[in-house]
C-alpha cells in the first residue's frame, strides 16, 4: 500500500478524524479500483501536500469542515503555490486528479462537497507525441545480440525482451511480470497480459519473438517455476526495470541510436509502425490496453501522411 504518513508530524497538517478517512480512500483505491502502487503514492503525496496547504491557509490543522467548504480560490491558490516550486502542467494535473478522487470519496459518504473542485479547470497540458523510432532501429535493437552481455543466456533474455516490447506493444513493467504459464500459453500464437489497474487484454505473439524467449529459456541456469516472472537477474531474483534500462543506454551507445530509443519508445513504434502499416485505431487500441481512444489517437498525429494516403484512396468522392 501507498505510504501513509500517520505519525505526530503529519497530524499537525490534518486532524485525526481526516487522517482516518484519507487512510479509508487510499485503501478503496488500492483494493476496490486496483490502481497502481505509483499512483497510489503519487496521490498520497499529492493530498498530504494539499492538507499542508490547507492548514497554512486556515491558520489550523485541516479538517473534513475545511474540505466541505472547499471553494475554487482555495484550489487555485494550491496550484499556484505548487507552480511556485516549480511544478509543471503534468504534476499539477495529477494532483488535482488525486485531490478529487479523495474529495469525491468524502462526498459519496456524506462529509464533503466537491462543488468548489467540479468548478476548477485542471491546467492546459502540454501536446506531445511519442517518440517513436524508425522500423530499422526498432529491427536492429532486437538483432543487436552481438552488443549485449558476454554471458549467452544474459544476451538472449535481453534480446528476447527487445523483441517483446517491439513485437507485441508491452511495457517494460508487463514484460517483466510474465510468467512461464503465460509464455505457455503464447505457444497457441497469444497470451493475456495483465497492464495498468489490474486490466488483461489478449495479444498477439509473432513466432520471432516466441523463438527468442525459446532461446533464452534454453539457456537461463535458474529453474523457471510456473507461476513465476520468466525474466531473471544475473543473481536468479526477478529482473529488474532499471537493468533493462542501462542495457537500452549501452546499445544506443552501440548503434549509434538517439537518447529517444528508451523501452517505452519500442511500444510507441509498435503502435505507430501497426498504424503505417494499415492497422485501425480500434485494434492498436485494445492491443496497447488503453482504457480511452483518445490516448491511442496521438499516434494519428505521427504518420498524418499515410493516413491521408489511405482517405483519398478509400473515399468514394476522392
Amino acid at each position: 500500500m501507498a505510504k501513509n504518513p500517520d505519525n505526530e508530524t503529519f497530524l499537525i497538517f490534518c486532524t485525526r478524524e481526516l487522517a482516518a478517512e484519507k487512510r479509508a480512500w487510499l485503501n478503496w483505491l488500492e483494493t476496490e479500483k486496483r490502481v497502481s502502487p505509483k499512483t497510489l503514492d503519487a496521490y498520497e503525496r499529492d493530498v498530504r501536500q494539499f492538507l499542508q496547504y490547507l492548514t497554512g491557509h486556515a491558520g489550523e490543522p485541516a479538517s473534513l469542515r475545511n474540505i466541505e467548504n472547499l471553494k475554487p480560490m482555495d484550489m487555485r491558490g494550491f496550484l499556484a503555490r505548487r507552480r511556485e516550486t516549480g511544478a509543471e502542467a503534468r504534476t499539477l494535473g495529477r494532483g488535482l486528479a488525486g485531490i478529487r478522487s479523495f474529495v469525491r470519496f468524502l462526498e459519496k459518504k456524506g462529509l464533503a462537497n466537491s462543488a468548489g473542485l467540479s468548478a476548477t479547470r485542471s491546467p492546459k497540458q502540454p501536446k506531445t507525441l511519442p517518440k517513436a523510432m524508425l522500423a530499422s532501429q526498432a529491427l536492429k535493437l532486437t538483432d543487436a545480440t552481438e552488443h549485449l552481455s558476454e554471458e549467452p543466456w544474459i544476451a538472449a533474455r535481453d534480446a528476447s525482451l527487445m523483441g517483446l516490447m517491439y513485437g507485441c506493444g508491452l511495457r517494460i513493467g508487463e514484460a517483466l511480470a510474465l510468467t512461464q504459464n503465460d509464455i505457455k500459453s503464447a505457444a497457441a500464437g497469444s497470451m493475456r497480459v495483465t497492464g495498468k489497474g489490474g486490466v488483461t487484454r489478449i495479444v498477439p505473439v509473432l513466432p520471432q519473438v516466441l523463438s527468442g524467449i525459446a532461446t533464452y529459456k534454453r539457456l537461463c541456469p535458474y529453474v523457471l517455476n510456473p507461476d513465476e516472472p520468466v525474466f531473471r537477474g544475473a543473481k536468479g531474483g526477478v529482473l529488474q526495470p532499471a537493468i533493462v534500462q542501462k542495457t537500452m543506454r549501452v546499445l544506443r551507445s552501440a548503434l549509434g541510436l538517439p537518447d529517444s530509443a528508451t523501452p517505452h519508445a519500442l511500444r510507441h513504434s509498435f503502435a505507430t509502425h501497426l498504424l503505417a502499416g494499415g492497422g485501425d485505431l480500434r485494434t492498436i487500441q485494445e492491443l496497447l490496453g488503453h482504457a480511452s481512444l483518445s490516448t491511442t489517437q496521438i499516434y494519428t498525429a505521427v504518420d498524418t501522411r499515410h493516413l491521408l494516403d489511405v482517405f483519398e484512396k478509400a473515399h468514394p468522392r476522392s
